[in-house]
C-alpha cells in the first residue's frame, strides 16, 4: 500500500479511500441520526408532489413542530414535575410523548393550511409554501425570545433503543446493525416508514391512486378516483412527517429550541426527493448521502488520518472547518446539478385541479 500512497496526486486519493474505509463503521450511526430530518421531510414532499402538489414549506413546518412540541413538553414538565420515563419505551416521558403529538399536529395543522390554499383556493403552491417558511421562522423566533425569558423546563429527550450485543458484534456487519438500530424512537420510525411507504406506493391501490393523481387527474376522475378528497388526505398525512422531523430536532437530537435551528434541511428535503426519483428510499439514500459528507467532516476534525495516511492527515488539517460544515449543501448543489433534467417529477405536479361542471 505505501507504494500506491507515494503516487503523486493519485496517491492521495487511496488515501482518502482507506480512510474513508476506517472510519466509516465510526461514523456510520452518525450519518444515520443526521439524515433523519432530511429523510422525513423528503417523505413529506413525497406525499405532496406524488399527489401533484408542490410543497416547498416542508422548512416551516418542521421549524414550527419543532418549536411546539418543545414548548408543549416544557409546560408539561413544569406542571407536573417528577415524571417517571415509561418503561420498556425510549425512556419517553408523559411530557415527551405530549410533545411528540403536539408536533405531529403541529405539522399536520400546517399542512391543512397548505392544501386549502393549494387545493381548494388554487392559490401558486410555491407562494404558499414561501409564506408557511417565512411565518414560521418569523413567529417561532419572536415566541422563543419571549418565553425564554422565563426559563422554560426542560423535558430531557428520547433515548437511544441498544440492540442485542449478539448482533452489533457479528463480523462485517455488526457495525451496520449498530448504525440503524441503535437509535432513538423517531429514527427508527424514519427507517420503518421508508420502507412502508416505499411497498405501498407500488403495491397498493393507495400507491396506484396517488400516482394516477398525481401524473393524470382527469383521467383518474373519470375512473372514480375523488382527485380533490385523496390530495387533501396525502397533503395532510405529509404533515405527520413534517412533524415527526421537528420533534426530532427538539425531543430526541437535543432538548431546547433555537431561532431557525432547522438550518435549511427542509431545503435539502426537496433535493433529496428530487434525487431519489420521488420515492420514500430513493429520499432516504439521498439523505444519507448529503449528510454522510457532514459526518465525515466530523471524523476529520476529531480523529484525522495518521500513520501511513499521515500526508493526507497532513492536508485536510490546513482546511478551515468552515468548508467541511458547508460539504451537505455543497454536495446537494452538485448532485441537483447533475440530476436536473434526468429526474422527471409527477406529471401533474404544482398544477391546481378544477372539476369540470356538469352541464
Amino acid at each position: 500500500m505505501d507504494v500506491l500512497y507515494g503516487i503523486p496526486l493519485i496517491g492521495l486519493l487511496f488515501q482518502l479511500i482507506a480512510y474513508l474505509v476506517q472510519v466509516l463503521p465510526l461514523i456510520a450511526p452518525i450519518i444515520v441520526v443526521l439524515a433523519t430530518p432530511i429523510a422525513l421531510g423528503a417523505m413529506c414532499g413525497f406525499m405532496n408532489e406524488r399527489s401533484g402538489v408542490v410543497n416547498i414549506g416542508i422548512e416551516g413546518m418542521m421549524l414550527s413542530a419543532a418549536f411546539t412540541g418543545w414548548v408543549a413538553a416544557a409546560t408539561m414538565t413544569a406542571l407536573f414535575p417528577g415524571q417517571t420515563p415509561i418503561a420498556g419505551f425510549f425512556g419517553a416521558t408523559p411530557a415527551l410523548v405530549v410533545g411528540l403529538l403536539v408536533a405531529i399536529a403541529t405539522g399536520m395543522l400546517v399542512s391543512v393550511a397548505h392544501a386549502w390554499l393549494s387545493i381548494s383556493v388554487r392559490a401558486d403552491q410555491i407562494i404558499s409554501g414561501t409564506i408557511i417558511n417565512i411565518v414560521a421562522v418569523g413567529a417561532t423566533g419572536y415566541l422563543n425570545i419571549l418565553i425564554s425569558g422565563t426559563a422554560p423546563p426542560t423535558a430531557g429527550s428520547f433515548r437511544a433503543w441498544v440492540p442485542p450485543k449478539e448482533l452489533m458484534d457479528l463480523p462485517y456487519v455488526g457495525w451496520l446493525f449498530d448504525a440503524f438500530l441503535n437509535q432513538g424512537p423517531i429514527v427508527l420510525t424514519m427507517l420503518v416508514m421508508a420502507v412502508v411507504l416505499q411497498v405501498l406506493l407500488f403495491r397498493s391501490r393507495w400507491g396506484l391512486r396517488t400516482r394516477a393523481v398525481g401524473e393524470h387527474p382527469k383521467a383518474a376522475e373519470t375512473v372514480g378516483v375523488d382527485v380533490i378528497r385523496l390530495r387533501y388526505r396525502n397533503v395532510i398525512l405529509g404533515g405527520i412527517f413534517a412533524g415527526l422531523a421537528g420533534a426530532w430536532f427538539t425531543l430526541e437530537y437535543g432538548n431546547s429550541f433555537q431561532g431557525g435551528m432547522t438550518n435549511g434541511r427542509g431545503f435539502i428535503a426537496l433535493a433529496a426527493l428530487i434525487f431519489g426519483r420521488w420515492t420514500p428510499i430513493g429520499g432516504l439514500g439521498a439523505a444519507l448521502l448529503f449528510t454522510s459528507s457532514e459526518a465525515i467532516g466530523t471524523a476529520i476534525r476529531f480523529q484525522p488520518p495518521s500513520g501511513e495516511l499521515a500526508q493526507l492527515g497532513d492536508l485536510l488539517s490546513g482546511v478551515p472547518s468552515q468548508v467541511f460544515s458547508a460539504l451537505p449543501y455543497l454536495v446537494t448543489i452538485i448532485v441537483l446539478a447533475g440530476v436536473v433534467g434526468r429526474s422527471l417529477p409527477p406529471a401533474a405536479v404544482g398544477k391546481p385541479y378544477q372539476r369540470e361542471s356538469v352541464s
